[in-house]
């Protein structure tokens, strides 16, 4: 489906994209080590608490997300990259472009969604 060029050049984005979240991860940590802040204010502590948890929250957001990464990087080595796991069409390569761990093309993402809202409802 790819040419060799453009399966390349998803592997640099995709190992770009783990790249960024390794960094992140390094960052919280180091961050949560030379945190050891002693607050005496009740407020200030909750505060920091509260960042912290936020911060945790966002981690996971992105440990899930690197997953997706090495899921999507597995896809492209066996050559299911691409395709829909829904309707096993192509899926757009600018769709792949702007978001390369997606599994579904654009009509199948769109009634995920509309299914998803009538169930809301």
């Amino acid at each position: 489906m790819f040419s060799d060029k453009l399966k390349e050049k998803f592997k640099e984005r995709l190992n770009g994209m783990i790249s960024e979240l390794e960094e992140e991860v390094s960052q919280t940590v180091e961050g949560m080590r030379d945190g050891g802040e002693n607050f005496p204010d009740p407020s200030d502590r909750a505060t920091l608490e509260s960042d912290r948890n936020l911060t945790l929250r966002i981690r996971d957001r992105e440990r899930k997300l690197r997953k997706k990464v090495e899921e999507a990087m597995e896809r492209l080595d066996t050559g299911t990259f691409g395709i829909c796991e829904i309707c096993e069409e192509d899926i757009a390569v600018e769709r792949l472009m702007a978001r390369p761990v997606t599994t579904l093309c654009i009509n199948c993402k769109e009634e995920q969604e509309q299914e998803e809202e009538r169930h809301q409802k």
